[in-house]
């Protein structure tokens, strides 16, 4: 009897701990994402667009681009978010608002690809010990490219 009366009162308070306890706490994630089939479409004005589309949709929901690369057949975004904001939804808002402006943009999308983006994608987070390491190999990838 005690112990389910203790587990009642933890799990009360925990509850409304969670509820009334702002969250100040800010991640970093190192995201990367491909076109469907890895198909090399991200060039030109279609990359300046994407880049645009980008740091638009970030300013908008509070993330922080940190760096961001695109290349041919992939992107690399490096940026800071608020610790409320799940990683899936954060990449569920970015390559869902890009891809239906893209599309739109540039019809031959339309064409070569059923999808613009793949449904995977990578996320990594990132401490502050290793940031300056994240932001070199982003920054370096079309030099090595």
């Amino acid at each position: 009897m005690f112990l389910y009366v203790s587990l009642y009162k933890t799990n009360y308070f925990s509850v409304h701990l969670q509820k009334k306890m702002p969250q100040k706490g800010e991640l970093k994630y190192h995201i990367v994402w491909c076109p469907k089939y890895r198909r090399k479409v991200l060039t030109g004005k279609v990359e300046q667009r994407l880049k645009e589309l980008l740091i638009e949709k970030c300013k908008n929901n509070n993330y922080e681009v940190i760096e961001l690369e695109i290349m041919p057949d992939h992107v690399h975004l490096f940026l800071k978010a608020s610790g409320k904001d799940s990683v899936h939804r954060i990449v569920s808002q970015l390559k869902g608002y890009t891809s239906h402006v893209l599309r739109k943009e540039f019809l031959f999308l339309n064409t070569r690809l059923p999808n613009l983006w793949t449904r995977s994608y990578y996320a990594g987070s990132v401490g502050n010990m290793s940031e300056d390491t994240v932001k070199k190999y982003i920054q370096n990838q079309k030099r090595h490219s």
